[in-house]
């Protein structure tokens, strides 16, 4: 009898694992856009852009102690860093413009139409080929984000052109992070995202500072580098060990994140429709999850 190969139960694992880190992450993705938001009315959204990536690079520096481990920063693709770095800057600008005037689940219902750039390209930029079952939970997922937000029934606002902007760039952060952590190291690639953000993000917002007016809004700001650089280590830990058609589906969990968030802070009370909308959202990443679970038994 043919015994089972010892890594085989791990193989079978990571892409369950990856899952975790993702919905994790988006989880402190959440949390990052109701912090902008909540900031965007007292403070402009390009220092605040600027200081999250400041916050980002100097934890990301303390935490991984680099004056150690110089090589952390080396990479076999300084080009491809170059562009995801400034597709991470293009999805964060625009992100944080869009929230100012939008509510979070409207700017998620766009953001949401990420997987579909994702799992399409993912085939040809990574050679992983979404089946019909991931790309049938794909795009349940969006139907549901479609009952959510309801498009068309009362007319979408004009900030929502940055939330297909942020989409844009967001998808293509997405393929070159898993196309990198082949080569580059996932603190190399969180500190170097950081501090080309952060240099980028210099003189712009240098140029539109207003200092802080409180202590609480200080805590705010460097909590922004936290949840975003803690978000993306747990992104790229994800795209490391699963592939990016599989994670793609349970961006839409983030929906759920924005719907509590956004009635606890900014007291936006949930309608019947979100919540079927959510629950269909939930489901075809559940589903998507059972699949990998009969894989890999």
């Amino acid at each position: 009898m043919a015994q089972e190969s010892p890594n085989s139960g791990a193989a079978a694992s990571a892409p369950i694992a990856g899952i975790g880190l993702i919905v994790l992450a988006c989880l402190c993705f959440a949390i990052l856009d109701a912090t902008a938001k909540y900031l965007s009315a007292s403070v402009p959204t390009l220092q605040i852009v600027w200081l999250r990536f400041v916050s980002h690079v100097i934890l990301s520096l303390v935490l991984f102690q680099v004056w150690k481990k110089p090589s952390l920063l080396t990479t076999r693709h300084p080009v491809l860093q170059l562009v995801r770095a400034c597709c991470l800057l293009g999805t964060t600008i625009f992100n944080f413009l869009a929230v100012r005037h939008l509510q979070l689940a409207e700017t998620m219902s766009i953001m949401f139409a990420g997987p579909f750039v994702i799992t399409a390209l993912a085939g040809p930029m990574l050679g992983e080929w979404a089946g019909i079952r991931r790309w049938a939970a794909i795009i349940v997922g969006f139907l549901g984000v479609l009952v959510v937000t309801q498009p068309g029934l009362g007319g979408m606002h004009w900030a929502a052109i940055y939330s297909v902007v942020a989409m844009t760039f967001y998808a293509l952060y997405a393929l070159l992070t898993r196309q990198l952590t082949a080569t580059d190291s996932s603190a190399g690639m969180l500190i170097l995202s950081g501090l080309i953000a952060a240099v980028a993000m210099t003189p712009a917002g240098l140029s539109v500072w207003e200092t802080p007016k409180d202590a609480w809004t200080w805590v705010l700001l460097f909590a922004t580098g936290a949840l975003g650089g803690g978000g993306h280590f747990l992104f790229i830990m994800a795209h490391r060990i699963a592939p990016a058609p599989v994670l793609a589906p349970f961006i839409y969990i983030q929906i759920v994140w924005m719907i509590a968030l956004g009635y606890l802070i900014f007291a936006d009370v949930p309608t019947i429709s979100t919540l079927v909308g959510a629950s269909i959202v939930v489901a075809s990443g559940l589903y998507i999850l059972y699949r990998e679970r009969v894989k890999g038994i």
